[in-house]
């Protein structure tokens, strides 16, 4: 295997390992995925400003989310699905995480359980909420979540509908994978994830499996999932979760203003600038674009983290200097995990950190919390 030095590095091994279905779902957005292209495109349109002759030594990444001190200003997104791309992925991801001092987020349509992610970690994770229609099911949940000692609870907002993702479609994307002729051939000829995945047997939404008296098999567990999203998700439910859960939390899916200071009035204790990675609405502005708005906005009264495009430790860093407290990656722990599994999600986070130290050196400054606008060129 050639030298890993770069998370595209990461993403060509990836997709030489997981299947098409899984990779596609991964590596997408919605409709014409103009959206998804943004996030990443627009980082390249801000500069840093380089200084010289300044003192580099004692660089510190350290800061705080919530509170929670982090070894660098990023966490793990919540992605569903994870599990299929790497055995036991959530669980991998989470260990990874927890060794390198950074959160990790696990979705509510993970393959791993809440319980299976706190059997395998010592230390507190964050877990992610979708809002369903059955009130009860979201009520064991969250009580789930807090017998699990979960120390943040991230309530996603913008996908009370799913977004047309054409890939998805036409590739007949489900868990498990459906026999069918088209994915035996790709799955075949991706013979070490088979092998992979023969030694699990984790292969369903495991946070919902078992939980919903309508949902007794793989067959009736998909036909609720997707009957369940709530659509008349409103501001009074997230007082309502608010209230149930009792600790912190995080608003998913932040993309502008207005619902920035609603979010500032239900009593979240930050937010995520987010368009879900470009797989909701194809046509969304960028998270970066949006980012210093929101920051100028109610950046004084909520924290303000953020997601979306994220492919190296200088995006991080100019999310930073643009007011973000901390970012999430989605796609490039999902590109480390589908290619080398834990290992992977480790090299991911490596690289993001080394490229964010060297960089902030490069700008002069020592102190991630230092970095600001005066570090960057917006053109």
């Amino acid at each position: 295997m050639p030298a890993i030095t770069t998370i595209h590095d990461l993403q060509r091994q990836f997709k030489k390992r997981v299947p098409k279905m899984f990779h596609d779902y991964v590596d997408s957005g919605s409709w014409t995925e103009s959206t998804y292209r943004a996030n990443e495109s627009d980082f390249e349109k801000i500069k840093f400003r380089q200084r010289v002759a300044v003192d580099m030594s004692n660089r510190s990444l350290e800061t705080t989310m919530i509170g929670q001190k982090v070894s660098m200003p990023v966490a793990i997104a919540p992605t569903g699905l994870t599990g299929m791309l790497y055995a036991d992925g959530e669980m991998l991801g989470a260990k990874a995480a927890e060794a390198m001092g950074v959160p990790f987020t696990l979705s509510t349509m993970s393959v791993c359980s809440i319980e299976d992610v706190a059997s395998v970690t010592s230390k507190p994770f964050w877990f992610q909420l979708y809002v369903m229609k059955d009130r009860g099911f979201v009520e064991n949940l969250i009580e789930r979540a807090k017998a699990a000692n979960c120390s943040a609870l991230v309530l996603t907002l913008d996908l009370q509908i799913l977004g047309q993702r054409h890939k998805d479609i036409q590739n007949g994307l489900s868990v498990p994978p459906k026999m069918t002729v088209s994915q035996l051939y790709n799955m075949a000829i991706k013979p070490s994830w088979c092998l992979n995945m023969l030694t699990t047997k984790r292969h369903s939404f495991r946070n919902i499996e078992g939980h919903v008296k309508d949902a007794t098999d793989l067959s009736s567990l998909s036909v609720w999932t997707q009957k369940q999203f709530e659509d008349k998700l409103s501001w009074d439910d997230i007082e309502w979760i608010k209230q149930k859960w009792g600790g912190p939390l995080i608003l998913k899916g932040i993309l502008d203003v207005e619902d920035a200071k609603l979010a500032v009035k239900s009593g979240a204790d930050a937010i995520i600038v987010s368009n879900h990675g470009g797989r909701q609405l194809d046509g969304a502005r960028s998270s970066i674009s949006v980012l210093p708005e929101i920051v100028d906005a109610v950046g004084d009264q909520i924290e303000v983290h953020m997601d979306g495009g994220i492919r190296s430790g200088q995006d991080v860093l100019k999310a930073v200097s643009l007011g973000a407290k901390g970012v999430y990656i989605g796609r490039p722990f999902l590109y480390g995990l589908g290619a080398m599994g834990q290992e992977g999600v480790t090299t991911a986070l490596e690289i993001i950190r080394n490229e964010m130290d060297i960089s902030m050196a490069f700008c002069g400054e020592r102190d991630i919390n230092n970095m600001s606008r005066n570090h960057l060129y917006l053109g």
